[in-house]
């Protein structure tokens, strides 16, 4: 009998509510969930692939341990001991810091990495840990530390209520939205024009957004930092600034240093004109609300950074952060909002070889690689991986993967044999999506709107086979040297009783002065992910506080509406988030001033010849969306995206086959000549190219498709935050 089921999506992070059906134990159908209070029905081609993703015949269905240099399946229980066994033995040999800790992106996306991973890497007691993070948005993160003192405190733009919208690098109808939780974006977007709003995108290309915006701005990759900068400084040198609250300290450093900036010196290193970048700044300043909002084009660069910086500088200067219709932080149901952060800063360590600075915790992915081949006390011997491609996804993917293949051991958790996991020596496949519980803890800090929405497992898991949350506490566990057999229940009331031991202690917090003891019995699921879930709620901004607020957030609260909890429009509060040492917002932080005079430098004398950027497809996220056969047909391929000018100039036409090659690699592919993108310009789609042996993905491995990442640069980084070039990565073409 066919059972209907509620989940939100966990494919990217829209957080789109999905109606689900399922007879068995197949999903037989996928439709976007007209009631969900935030997305409204709206689904994308990924979303209503979700049942092909879930039943993919290639998925790992139990673990793997490599014997004889072959793969061969085990129970559970000899794949634990496996781990053991190999673990140990490296710690023991090597140290703790010979283990190497990987997390990839799909881990935010599920319910037992954000629960869990921390209490691994802690476990692990290494500091060389490495996440997708170096590969993404920690510009933004290290920004907002320093600017706000909390590097999760990032606002998004409040596109509901907003007037002007200015977008960089960014192209939700393709991503449906980044750092900015917001289902249906082509909606919203087409809303704002519709109330009379405009809407700017500046990129190197002309996306499916910008083909939708007012206005859109070719501009030269690597380019957006001074672009950023004269906008700054047009608005200080026009007197077009908005009244500066006095929580503000800054303004007068960062006055001098945009003053080097005008329109006139940046332009040409732009590709836009002076005044055009002056009437950009006015358009910003003289909007009743607008927004500045950046995303992966820009975090991905040379200057990711100051980028990310200036884009909130601009939203303070013309009086639109933190007000409705500008840039907003939201407020997630489970981050509590009397925990007193410390102040953020960088560089407590740094890496072994590079000695790269760490940030939130992580070294940048781009230097694993030297730290596994670089002999020395300290090398990494051994990695562990949740839900990660590296060997895909990291800069230099060749030279990574070449690294993987010297461990002497490797344990990865993640559902297929890919080009990272054919090197591991055990891979501890997670349970099917319909088998998991789910919910957003990152991604409620990103909404557009208050929210909150929890989906129950659609089916039961079989006997015997290990929720995605034991698999990582056992692994933690492991770690801890507790041991392959050690009960995860153990672990599970060490971390309950440590968050209510800390919370009683807090004042401000609803369970202040009370029994951790009496508190205990009250937190309510079933599991340890919908008792993790129950006391975060209960003690988060909308929680019911065991017992203080009756109508308040709880786990039954959730239960109750399978559509969701609308928590709300985004609201000011600025002051509630600020948590830098003097209790103001930096506006100027030294770290970053005494960054400029390298930008400054990168725009005396700035690469010339062609360089390379990535490129989105809707029916694509990353390495880990090209075995579903519906999502890689039609426009979903993988070509040379090339200016006709260029194309002339090369002699090159539509479907001939051109070597693109730089320093670390050269791949072979088929140009599609466009306008769409901008002369000296060309651009490849991240995530293909699945050909490797031992992987075993026969739809990705039989579809045509080169990888970025042989041609991108492990050397070329974002100084301030560690994070890699995917942007601007010169290249050379030639006809094969």
């Amino acid at each position: 009998m066919p059972t209907t089921h509620f989940r939100t999506c966990p494919l990217c992070e829209a957080t789109c509510g999905l109606k689900i059906t399922v007879d068995g134990d197949r999903v037989t159908d996928v439709r976007g969930d007209k009631d969900d209070v935030f997305s409204l029905g709206f689904i994308c081609p990924k979303g209503a692939k979700l049942g092909d993703l879930d039943q993919d015949p290639d998925r790992l269905r139990g673990p793997l341990v490599k014997r004889d240099g072959q793969f061969a399946e085990v129970s559970w229980e000899e794949a634990f001991a496996e781990v053991e066994r190999g673990l140990a033995a490296v710690r023991a040999a090597h140290g703790n810091d010979s283990v190497a800790l990987y997390l990839g992106n799909p881990s935010v996306h599920a319910m037992a990495g954000p629960v869990f991973n921390g209490v691994l890497a802690k476990a692990l007691g290494t500091r060389n840990v490495y996440t997708a993070s170096t590969s993404d948005q920690m510009p933004k993160h290290v920004s907002c530390g320093y600017l706000f003192g909390d590097p999760y405190s990032i606002p998004v733009p409040d596109i509901d209520r907003t007037d002007h919208l200015l977008m960089l690098g960014a192209n939700p109808l393709e991503s449906n939205g980044s750092l900015c939780t917001a289902p249906d974006f082509p909606g919203r977007l087409k809303a704002l024009r519709a109330r009379g709003g405009r809407f700017v995108v500046v990129d190197p290309r002309r996306t499916r957004t910008a083909d939708l915006a007012d206005e859109h701005l070719f501009i030269r990759p690597g380019a957006d930092a001074v672009f950023l900068f004269a906008l700054v400084h047009t608005l200080f040198d026009e007197n077009l600034t908005a009244d500066v609250p006095d929580v503000v300290r800054g303004v007068e450093e960062l006055r001098v240093l945009a003053s080097k900036f005008t329109p006139e010196t940046v332009a040409t290193a732009c590709g836009i004109d002076a005044g055009t970048i002056r009437q950009t700044a006015r358009d910003l300043a003289a909007a009743p609300a607008a927004a500045v909002y950046a995303r992966i084009g820009t975090t991905t660069a040379e200057f990711g950074t100051l980028s990310s910086w200036l884009v909130d500088a601009l939203n303070v200067l013309t009086g639109n952060l933190d007000r409705p219709g500008g840039a907003m932080f939201p407020s997630s149901a489970t981050r509590a909002t009397y925990v007193k952060r410390k102040p953020f800063r960088t560089g407590r360590w740094a890496s072994r070889v590079r000695g790269l600075p760490e940030a939130l915790g992580e070294l940048p992915t781009a230097t694993l690689p030297d730290e596994i081949e670089t002999p020395g006390e300290g090398q990494v011997r051994a990695l562990v991986t949740v839900a990660g491609n590296p060997a895909s996804s990291a800069p230099n993917a060749a030279r990574f993967g070449a690294a993987l293949a010297d461990l002497e051991f490797m344990v990865c958790v993640d559902p297929y044999l890919n080009e990272t996991t054919r090197h591991a020596t055990v891979i501890l496949p997670p349970p099917r999506v319909t088998q998991s519980p789910h919910f957003d803890f990152g991604l409620t800090q990103f909404g557009v709107r208050n929210f909150a929405n929890y989906s129950s497992p659609a089916l039961p898991l079989p006997d015997g086979r290990p929720s995605e949350a034991e698999i990582l506490a056992r692994l933690a566990l492991i770690a801890a040297g507790q041991g392959a057999s050690a009960d995860p229940r153990g672990l599970e009331e060490m971390m309950l009783g440590g968050l209510l031991a800390k919370a009683v202690k807090v004042e401000g917090s609803p369970v202040y002065g009370r029994d951790p003891a009496e508190l205990r019995p009250l937190i309510d699921g079933d599991g340890p992910l919908e008792r993790f879930l129950d006391l975060s709620l209960r003690l988060g901004p909308y929680g019911e506080g065991f017992g203080v607020d009756e109508s308040g957030l709880r786990l039954t609260t959730l239960l109750a509406n399978p559509h969701g909890v609308d928590l709300g429009a985004l609201r000011p509060r600025l002051t509630e988030v600020l948590s830098t040492a003097d209790g103001k917002l930096q506006l100027c932080p030294p770290e970053f001033a005494a960054d400029v005079p390298r930008l400054l430098s990168w725009l005396a004398d700035r690469p010339h010849g062609m360089v390379l950027i990535g490129r989105r497809h809707l029916r694509s996220n990353n390495s880990w969306m090209h075995n579903v056969p519906a999502l890689v047909t039609g426009s979903n391929t993988c070509t040379l995206h090339i200016n006709p000018q260029d194309a002339e100039k090369l002699a090159v036409g539509a479907g001939q086959r051109v070597l693109v090659m730089s320093r670390t690699g050269s791949v072979e592919v088929a140009v599609e000549p466009t306008d769409k993108i901008m002369p000296g310009v060309v651009s490849l789609p991240h995530g293909w190219g699945h050909d490797q042996p031992g992987v075993r993905m026969s739809v990705a491995g039989n579809t045509d498709g080169v990888n970025v990442n042989t041609v991108t640069d492990e050397s070329v980084l974002d100084v301030l935050s560690g994070t890699a070039v995917f942007n601007g990565v010169p290249v050379e073409l030639k006809v094969v």
